[in-house]
């Protein structure tokens, strides 16, 4: 049997190979190593994949949230909602911004942003959204949109861990995720579902005057060299992980059919179990691209299965330990723990297993034995 690995890079080069080295060969004969054809070919091509009017591509997708933010010309004290269990980069440009996060509570069955926690959360002061579809889960778009829409609200996807998924209205109309909000931002850092050889990101929208005012942030503020017309930074995606981004995209499907599949393997032998809750899929298969596919261990010793897992050359992890609320960083006399009932209790739970394009059947039925062995 292979090692299994949290995440098989090497494995998936393997498929785009001859693409990959190809393409940086041809950059680095032609040392077009910044904003070079291939990131403009990689922006048209992600537009196209995502229906959406404009890809920012830039450095990383924390720069992506911070750029969005700032596009959008938010001002300091200005207050915006996101979910309290997610990774902390979300909460991150939000206080680096000097605007005020408010932090609340997710669903227990998907993970994500709750919609009346949004709405409970909402004050005078509140002038933006952020949902993440978490794990690779789309948020309720159509709900979060609406509830936006009523309080004049910006909403700002983030998309760095749901590319590729989709998301169904209630009328049928299905869209990508990423092309739903005012804005989106999405990280392309190896381990995404969509990731390069090193740090990369981009930022959606349809908003033609926005995407003008992002292409200059990322840029130094400039439109034509040496002039500068916005306050901006330099956030750059460069050509190399352009031209890696180029051979991945058209796979994106199918390496996320390839999740699917082994997520659907994995609860269909754990499911039913008196420990574990499997991941819900909410809304059609497809709004579920398995980032990390990431359990629940009820009324058992999470941390004692995790070390039996790693002791057994298995790799997990737990996404995430500590609530944003409760990070040294962002402790806030604002937050009451009565107000985080599902986050504070899925920090004890979750566990995230190996998941990533390459597992196989054989792989997955260790994993799976181990955890039932330890569990009973």
């Amino acid at each position: 049997m292979r090692k299994i690995q949290m995440v098989d890079l090497k494995g998936q080069y393997e498929g785009i190979k001859e693409e990959v080295n190809q393409s940086i060969q041809e950059i680095l004969e032609s040392s077009a190593y910044i904003n070079g054809p291939q990131v403009h070919a990689f922006q048209a091509n992600l537009e196209k994949y995502l229906g959406v009017k404009h890809v920012i591509p830039c450095a990383n997708g924390t720069d992506a949230l911070q750029i969005a933010m700032m596009g959008l010309g938010l001002k300091p004290g200005d207050e915006v909602i996101t979910a309290d269990f997610t990774f902390a980069a979300t909460v991150e440009v939000i206080a680096l911004l000097q605007l005020t996060p408010v932090l609340v509570d997710v669903c227990p069955e998907t993970f994500n942003i709750s919609i009346e926690a949004i709405e409970k959360a909402i004050t005078p002061k509140t002038k933006a959204i952020v949902p993440v579809h978490l794990f690779g889960q789309s948020a309720d778009m159509d709900a979060i949109m609406k509830l936006a829409e009523k309080h004049n609200l910006y909403v700002i996807e983030d998309n760095a861990q749901g590319i590729g998924a989709d998301y169904t209205y209630p009328d049928g109309k299905v869209v990508k995720t990423g092309a739903i909000g005012h804005v989106a931002a999405t990280s392309f850092f190896p381990s995404k579902n969509l990731g390069c050889y090193g740090d990369g990101g981009a930022i959606f929208t349809n908003d033609d005057a926005l995407a003008h005012t992002l292409r200059g942030i990322v840029n130094h503020g400039m439109y034509e060299r040496y002039h500068h017309d916005v306050v901006g930074v330099n956030s750059r995606l460069d050509s190399i992980q352009a031209a890696v981004l180029n051979a991945k995209l058209p796979n994106l499907d199918a390496y996320n059919v390839a999740r699917r599949t082994a997520a659907q393997k994995y609860s269909a032998t754990l499911a039913n179990h008196a420990n574990i809750v499997t991941p819900k899929v909410d809304g059609n298969e497809n709004s579920h691209v398995f980032h990390q596919y990431t359990l629940r261990i009820v009324n058992a010793d999470r941390d004692g299965l995790l070390a039996h897992l790693q002791g057994k050359g298995i790799p997990c992890a737990i996404y995430y330990p500590i609530p944003l609320h409760n990070q040294k960083a962002y402790l806030d006399t604002r937050y009451n723990e009565a107000d985080f009932p599902i986050t504070n209790q899925l920090v004890k739970e979750v566990l995230s297993l190996p998941m990533h394009t390459e597992l196989d059947d054989e792989q997955i039925k260790v994993i799976t034995d181990e955890i039932k062995a330890f569990l009973g």
